[in-house]
């Protein structure tokens, strides 16, 4: 859970912040849990919106959402990024350098595994926005690691 906060936050201080303001608040409020799914999932979804809240108390979370809204929609195939010289390193600071706004909806979706119509109920967005800015974060990714590739 706490690498999820820290893919939201975008860093370990507020991802920690998250995490514990999380936990405390399930388990005061461990009598509205009603077993409609896992405890774990329960207790997933308190960590992640909690840290979209520490996300918002600690950026403009309105900048994060106009960016989510703008419209560009990106076509191409994730196995397109397939190559054997890629480190874990390297895909994760790819994914750190993303923006808050492609950074939550690649979280979600693909860490995650919510759908594009729960990453839309979380984040107030449309779901046609959760998908475009799903695509704008592969194609941000695949541009940075090809990048690196060439450079080496």
């Amino acid at each position: 859970m706490f690498n999820t906060a820290i893919r939201i936050c975008g860093n370990e201080s507020d991802a920690e912040d998250a995490l514990q303001e999380g936990f405390v608040n399930a388990f005061k409020h461990m009598d509205k849990y009603r077993g409609e799914s896992t405890f774990g999932a329960w207790l997933k979804r308190i960590i992640i919106n909690k840290s979209l809240s520490t996300l918002k108390k600690s950026k403009q979370f309105s900048e994060v959402l106009t960016s989510l809204n703008e419209k560009d929609h990106f076509e191409y195939q994730w196995e397109d990024l397939a190559d054997p010289t890629l480190t874990v390193e390297a895909i994760k600071g790819a994914i750190k350098g993303l923006s808050d706004g492609f950074r939550m909806v690649l979280t979600l979706y693909l860490f995650e595994g919510y759908d594009h119509s729960e990453i839309a109920e979380i984040l107030g967005i449309s779901e046609s926005t959760s998908k475009s800015q799903y695509s704008r974060a592969k194609e941000k990714i695949r541009k940075k690691l090809e990048t690196r590739k060439n450079h080496e």
